[in-house]
């Protein structure tokens, strides 16, 4: 859910599928204004509702919300700062217990605005605050555009997506391209979008079938779904690099969107088995020219998204990751160019030597923390590396 005030019709399909069971809120900011609306007022016989905040970290260790949290028949994620959810719950035993429920006891789960923003396989974390769709195209390294792939939830077919929310205010197409964007540069994988705009709802059942509430047409609610257009023979962005204004503009097709409205009775639908069969909806070409987006009505897709194409296909490694004195550097074709930066988009420097079949460059001289390495290729591409040095 895109966040704002729930969709009231999308809240009662969530608490059908509690099967009358008990109903868990789990939160890091507010109260417990959930409990009268989950238990009374939509309409839906529930055993129980109960809100859970967490203040701090430590909560995670808790051996009351761990049994609240295995006995919840339906776990609702509530909006605030996803950071807090992500430092809170990574690598604890909320995470295992969270993964227990949704994939050993099919607990239905879901959540509005941050508790939407961590349900993907990939996600924004917002640990350095929120960014906007106009920072996040001129630098797509920008330190505010903080996009991780470490394990966190495990949701069927959310796995390659990441979502966003509040999508109509602000405007967060830009971004939410650029996180796609920084993905497949960082990590070689086709990662798709889905996204709602605030009052919207997307609610996936087991069959994959993802439908979507809000209320057109007496308001304009909508959801997205966005992956980088398989028609492509190249769907790699152009240039995603440090202090760089993003291009993913491959003629203007780089992305394919499907737009739906959302509806009181969700009617409207989209496929997350094939990524192609849609009701109610309209496709567009996304694209991003030197950090400018642009959207245009298209002609749906006519080859497979869920096809996984090969991007890398030159290989770059550096090692030892963590460091403490040396980084090593080992490339399928050879090396033209290394630069370093910091999070902050500052140049660090660094003198590059061979050494034997490898080059390397020594990290003494930098501060503990992470870095980005781009390693330019003979063949003109460039590789992105994340490095953290940490002192012996």
């Amino acid at each position: 859910m895109g966040g704002a005030t729930e969709s009231d019709d999308a809240m009662r399909w969530f608490l059908q599928r509690a099967n009358g069971g008990d109903i868990l809120v789990l939160r890091a900011s507010g109260s417990d204004g959930y409990n009268d609306y989950l238990y009374t007022e939509l309409g839906i016989t529930v055993n129980s509702v109960e809100s859970i905040v967490f203040n701090e970290a430590s909560a995670a260790t808790e051996a009351y919300i761990h049994d609240k949290i295995a006995k919840a028949e339906a776990i609702w994620f509530a909006g605030g700062d996803q950071w807090n959810y992500v430092n809170y719950w990574r690598d604890t035993t909320i995470q295992t217990l969270l993964n227990e429920a949704i994939n050993d006891r099919d607990v239905v789960i879901g959540g509005t605005s941050a508790g939407m923003a961590i349900l993907g396989g990939h996600y924004f974390t917002a640990q350095n605050g929120t960014i906007t769709s106009s920072s996040a195209l001129a630098n797509p390294y920008h330190p505010r555009a903080t996009v991780s792939s470490e394990p966190f939830l495990e949701i069927d077919y959310l796995s390659d997506i990441i979502t966003d929310t509040h999508y109509d205010d602000p405007d967060r197409r830009g971004r939410h391209t650029t996180f796609l964007a920084r993905i497949m540069t960082d990590t070689g994988i086709a990662a798709r979008g889905i996204a709602c705009d605030e009052y919207t709802a997307v609610c996936i059942d087991p069959a994959g079938i993802a439908r979507v509430y809000g209320d057109f047409p007496s308001s304009n609610d909508n959801a997205y779904f966005i992956m980088s257009n398989c028609e492509l023979p190249d769907r790699t962005p152009e240039i995603c690099v440090i202090n760089t204004p993003l291009r993913w503009n491959r003629g203007g097709m780089a992305l394919k969107a499907y737009r739906v409205k959302g509806t009181v009775d969700g009617i409207n639908t989209f496929d997350l088995n094939d990524w192609t069969t849609g009701v109610g909806g309209a496709w567009e070409d996304w694209s991003v020219n030197d950090g400018v987006f642009s959207a245009i009505a298209s002609d749906a897709v006519t080859c497979n998204p869920l096809s996984v194409p090969q991007f890398d296909t030159v290989q770059v490694t550096a090692y030892p990751n963590p460091t403490s004195d040396w980084i090593y550097l080992q490339a399928t074709q050879g090396v033209s160019e290394v630069q370093l930066f910091d999070l902050s988009g500052r140049k660090k420097s660094i003198q590059l030597e061979n050494s034997g079949s490898f080059k390397r460059f020594s990290t003494q001289q930098l501060s503990d923390g992470m870095y980005l390495l781009h390693i330019r290729l003979d063949d003109q591409s460039t590789k992105i590396k994340r490095i953290l040095k940490q002192s012996n």
